[in-house]
């Protein structure tokens, strides 16, 4: 199988709609962009010849293929290794939320469609739920009917909008709220499950899920928790 991660890019954020059209150019269509800054103090900019700048992360499910083109192109297009000009990273997923949602995050890429692929010996993961704008009440209520934890919500804009209408035969909104939860791998199921069951690509919501592995966690406290002390 042509393994799947989700691609982390930061870049500056005035070179957003020259980024886009690259991340076209190689097969990544559906992406979402939310905006940041960086921290690096005046004494290192001072050194590096830099002005403070003002950044922006997308975020986009690739396939190993499709990244190692991309990652290329990224050193001997965008320059991405002169200094401040960006990085980029990937992590691997270990669940998608259906397969027409991963067909819709991979789409134009090469992928032996497979609902889900658990990775071993990880106690807990990260569930990113992407749904329409203002859904964030819809998509809680969901996981917390599954007793999941509190979540973290990102403001972002997406892309992919044919795509969406092609794979999931629906239209979705420019903007975006990115959830994450950190959760029990025991619980994932479930909670993604409710999830797509109350607020997914047949609601208004629009909900998309997948989820990362996470090999350690702090200050986590979940339903259970509580019961056991």
């Amino acid at each position: 199988m042509n393994e799947i991660y989700m691609m982390v890019m930061i870049t500056n954020r005035g070179i957003r709609e020259k980024m886009l059209s690259f991340l076209k150019v190689h097969h990544i269509h559906v992406t979402f962009m939310t905006l940041g800054s960086g921290t690096a103090n005046s004494a290192i900019l001072d050194y590096l010849g830099m002005e403070a700048t003002e950044k922006a992360l997308y975020f986009a499910i690739v396939t190993w293929d499709t990244w190692k083109i991309f990652q290329k192109a990224l050193y001997n297009k965008m320059k991405i290794d002169i200094a401040g000009r960006g990085i980029a990273f990937l992590i691997p997923l270990s669940s998608v939320g259906g397969k027409k949602a991963l067909q819709y995050l991979t789409a134009e890429q090469e992928i032996i469609i497979k609902e889900e692929s658990t990775l071993k010996n990880t106690d807990f993961e990260l569930l990113i739920t992407i749904a329409n704008g203002g859904h964030i009440e819809t998509i809680m209520d969901a996981a917390r009917s599954a007793q999941a934890p509190g979540g973290t919500v990102v403001h972002a804009k997406g892309t992919g909008k044919e795509q969406a209408k092609k794979f999931l035969g629906i239209s979705l909104a420019e903007e975006k709220e990115m959830i994450f939860i950190v959760v029990r791998s025991s619980q994932k199921n479930k909670i993604m499950r409710a999830i797509m069951e109350q607020a997914g690509t047949g609601t208004s919501a629009g909900a998309i899920a997948f989820s990362l592995p996470v090999t350690a966690a702090a200050g986590l406290r979940l339903p259970d928790d509580d019961e056991n002390s």
